[in-house]
Order: C-alpha cells, then sequence, then structure tokens
C-alpha cells in the first residue's frame, strides 16, 4: 500500500494554517498590556503563511482517500510539526531564545504534559503566556481530533485520524459518525472551560488567570501564570474548584457526556469510573492521614492538599499547592507509583490509563483460575462484558513496551549527570504527561537545569506518552514502510 504523501502534506498545511489562526488568539493580551505585538504577528504571520501555501499547493489533483496507515503519519508528524511552528513565540519574543529549551517548552504544551524551563514564569509577556497556555488547550483534546471536525466539510474522511489519535481501547462513540462525535467533545471541552473561568473568577481570580487557568485544567496540562502554581492563590475555593474540574478531565468524556445528560446511573454502572473514583478517594485520604499525623496544619487543609496533589497526578495536570516530596518518604514513593496510574481513557488525561490498569489485574488473577482449570474458557470481563483476547494481548504488550521505554528511558537520563531520583522521576513525568517529577525536577523545581541532550530524550518521551507509543513507534517498524 502506497502512502498518499500529496494528502499528507495537504493535511500538515491545514494543521499548521490553524496553529497560525490560534497564535493570533494571542494579540488581543499583548495589545491590552500594552506589550509588543510584533512577535505575534510575525510568529503568526510565518505560521499563516507556511501553512496556508502547503495547503493550497497541494489542493490540485488531490485525492481525499486516507489509509490508516497515512493517518498515523499525519498525527505524528502533525505534532511535531505544530510543535516546531509553536516554538516562534517563545523565540521571536525572547522569552525563550535558545531552540532547544523553547521546543521543549512547546511540545511540553502540545502534549499537556506542564514541564517547564521558564524559571520566572511571571516575568513572561502576558501574551506569550496565553500561548503557553493555549498551546495545552489545543492539545488537550487534540488538533487531530479538531480537524476531524473540519475534514468533512473539505471532502475527507477522518476516521483513520481519529483512531490514530486514540490508538489501543477506543471509548464508547457518542454517534455512530466520527464528525458528531469530534463536534460533542470539542463543545463539552469548550463548555467546561468557559465554566471553571467563570467560577475561577467568582473567587477572586482574574480574568486573564482564571481564562488561563481554566485552558489548562481542562488540557490536564498544569501551565499556570504564577511561580508558585495554584498555591499562589491561598484560597480553599480556588483550591476545590480546580480539583474539581480536574477530575473531571482526567474522566472519559463519555461518562460526562451521560452525566450531563442525566444518566446518572449509566455513569456509576462503568467499571472504569468506579475503579477512577475509588482509586483518588482512597489514595487521597490514606495521604491526608499522614500529612495531618505529621504537621501542625488543621484536617480540612491536610485532605484539601492531598487531595489535590492525588488528582493532579494521577489525572496527569501537575499543578501544585504543596510539594508532596517534603512530606515523608512514604508519600514520596506513593506519588512515584501515581505516575504511572493515569486517568481515564476517552480523557485528556495521560499516562496507563485506569482502564488498562483494571484489564491488567482482572486477567493476572483470572490466569491463576486458568491455572488450576486449564480447559475452562474464563474471559475476563469488563461493565460484565466479555472482553476479547485482542485488546487483553493489546493492553499487555501497551504496559510492557510503557516499562521498556521507561528503563529504556532512564538509562538515557542517567547519562547526562543527573541524580538517579531525578531521572527516574523525569522520565516517569514526562511519558506520563504530568508536569513535576522528583529531586532536581520536583513539584518546586523545573527542567531548566537538564542538559539539552537530556531535554531532547524527555521531548520524544512527551510524544511518545501523548501518542500512546503505538502511533509513533509503528513508524520504526519495518513492515510499516513496505508496500503491498
Amino acid at each position: 500500500m502506497r502512502f498518499n504523501f500529496r494528502l499528507i502534506l495537504n493535511l500538515l498545511g491545514l494543521l499548521v494554517l490553524l496553529n497560525g489562526i490560534f497564535i493570533f488568539l494571542c494579540l488581543p493580551f499583548s495589545i491590552y498590556y500594552d506589550e509588543n505585538i510584533y512577535h505575534i504577528i510575525i510568529s503568526g504571520g510565518i505560521t499563516l503563511l507556511a501553512g496556508g501555501l502547503t495547503w493550497f499547493l497541494t489542493l490540485r489533483g488531490l485525492n481525499t482517500e486516507l489509509k490508516k496507515k497515512d493517518g498515523y503519519l499525519v498525527v505524528t508528524l502533525g505534532w511535531l510539526t505544530m510543535s516546531l511552528f509553536g516554538t516562534l513565540p517563545f523565540i521571536v519574543s525572547g522569552t525563550i531564545p535558545n531552540f532547544t529549551d523553547a521546543f521543549f517548552e512547546t511540545i511540553s504544551g502540545f502534549t499537556t504534559t506542564g514541564a517547564s524551563i521558564l524559571t520566572d514564569i511571571e516575568a513572561a509577556p502576558k501574551g506569550i503566556l496565553f500561548w503557553r497556555s493555549l498551546t495545552q488547550w489545543i492539545g488537550g483534546m487534540g488538533i487531530i481530533v479538531l480537524a476531524v471536525a473540519i475534514l468533512p466539510i473539505l471532502g475527507i474522511g477522518g476516521m483513520q485520524l481519529f483512531v490514530a489519535e486514540a490508538p489501543g481501547i477506543t471509548p464508547d462513540k457518542m454517534k455512530p459518525r466520527i464528525k458528531e462525535t469530534a463536534k460533542r467533545l470539542w463543545i463539552i471541552y469548550l463548555g467546561l472551560t468557559l465554566l471553571e473561568m467563570v467560577l475561577l473568577m467568582f473567587g477572586g481570580m482574574t480574568f486573564y488567570d482564571a481564562i488561563n487557568h481554566s485552558l489548562t485544567t481542562m488540557a490536564t496540562g498544569g501551565f499556570s501564570t504564577r511561580n508558585a502554581s495554584v498555591a499562589y492563590y491561598d484560597s480553599a475555593y480556588i483550591q476545590y474548584v480546580i480539583i474539581f474540574f480536574m477530575f473531571l478531565a482526567g474522566t472519559n468524556f463519555t461518562i460526562t457526556y451521560w452525566g450531563l445528560k442525566g444518566k446518572f446511573r449509566k455513569t456509576f454502572e462503568n467499571e472504569e469510573f468506579r475503579n477512577y473514583v475509588y482509586i483518588t478517594l482512597g489514595v487521597s485520604f490514606i495521604v491526608s492521614f499522614f500529612v495531618f499525623s505529621s504537621d501542625w496544619q488543621g484536617f480540612e487543609r491536610s485532605f484539601r492538599d492531598a487531595l489535590f496533589q492525588v488528582v493532579s497526578v494521577i489525572t496527569t495536570t501537575g499543578y501544585v499547592t504543596a510539594d508532596y516530596t517534603a512530606w515523608t518518604p512514604f508519600i514520596t514513593a506513593i506519588f512515584f507509583l501515581l505516575m504511572f496510574c493515569g486517568g481515564s481513557a476517552g480523557s485528556t488525561a495521560g499516562g496507563i490509563k485506569v482502564v488498562r490498569h483494571t484489564l491488567l489485574f482482572k486477567n493476572s488473577f483470572l490466569e491463576m483460575k486458568r491455572q488450576l482449570h486449564p480447559s475452562a474458557v474464563i474471559p475476563v470481563r469488563l461493565n460484565n462484558i466479555a472482553v476479547s483476547r485482542e485488546i487483553t494481548y493489546n493492553v499487555l504488550a501497551f504496559i510492557m513496551i510503557y516499562l521498556l521505554v521507561y528503563g529504556v528511558g532512564v538509562f538515557l537520563m542517567s547519562f547526562t549527570g543527573i541524580e538517579l531520583d531525578t531521572a527516574l522521576g523525569a522520565v516517569a513525568t514526562c511519558l506520563g504527561n504530568i508536569g513535576p517529577g522528583l529531586g532536581e525536577v520536583g513539584p518546586v523545581d523545573n527542567f531548566s537545569k537538564i542538559t539539552p541532550f537530556g531535554k531532547w530524550i524527555l521531548s520524544i518521551l512527551m510524544l511518545l506518552g501523548r501518542l500512546e507509543l503505538f502511533t509513533v513507534l509503528m513508524l520504526f517498524n519495518m513492515h510499516y514502510w513496505k508496500r503491498y
């Protein structure tokens, strides 16, 4: 099967074109805060020109049939291309003049990781910080899914893109047509973002801070406009609002859709959602007990700090209100393990995902039963429905490759001269798209001290984690490039 390279270039041009439009959305903030607007104009202009020309020049004789192999290539190259052009506002404005640092910051945004190299966030121009937050919001649901909603207008089917964007276990579709699914996802995503912004403003946040934090909360990204992250706002109301929306963002959007339609019974019947709730509350109570026992602050504050940090890590958001590495070694170990948990499938969260852990544990326990009854057919069940062996094998393969990539990442990062705890935390947080890690990249530090080689390794891991491994690794399989 041959690749449709003309169509691939056309789609990449469309994505870059959309990227340029998003860059110009930062212009009103630069104007309002009396900043240099030419940085935005130049960056957006270059991006629009490059995307527009690529898209226009590939229109003639375009074959709009998009194969699955083309979809994988478009998704991976799309994320890289978006990140490359996304560095322009940082570089042109001089906020991050170094290309390696600018690319790290940008791909951290688009992959919703939240790992940053900025040492003084509040000193950066407001328009540039808004672009930084916007990259996470775009990446949260995926620029590819946004394009899927537009592609049918252009006469191009988008199913292959959607499958490549969300490989593995496919969440229940709210509508049979992919166009309608993408639209409903974005309506919910946009609506919850606006609702959180309004609630944060009621809590005393400025419009600018509220819109930035809403964008990065719903994206489970964690970029903040403050050096101290959410800890800057010593407000129980603001922190509980952010906790609630982080939890929602880490929930399967199909479940959220059912909840909005009042189908609460159907929501709680979902096994992954129940496990997601149990893990979040169970670990939060354990952590809050130890924090309360070893600290002078009251139980409510201990519970709030514990709940905030647990939800932030499980949903891979990465906001911070307290330094969990400063509590106890036991709690630090808990948070390290949480970095391998992840939110729900079909959410904006990264990580391995709760549903994969659920199937892994079920299959492991059933394997012991199969050993006792080798002739019996004992399938793994999820939501009382038998799961096919193909899905079970997919889960096992994903987790095995995930751990293998993690091990290789730690091995490579150790060559950069950093401490082992820092290497373990940096790789776990970047592969899981979380943000803060351990050691020198912990909740109160950032990634500015990592060497350029280390930043490129972590950038690759962020992309692998965001696209759930197979989409990117597929391109390194020799069979992928063979013609059939």
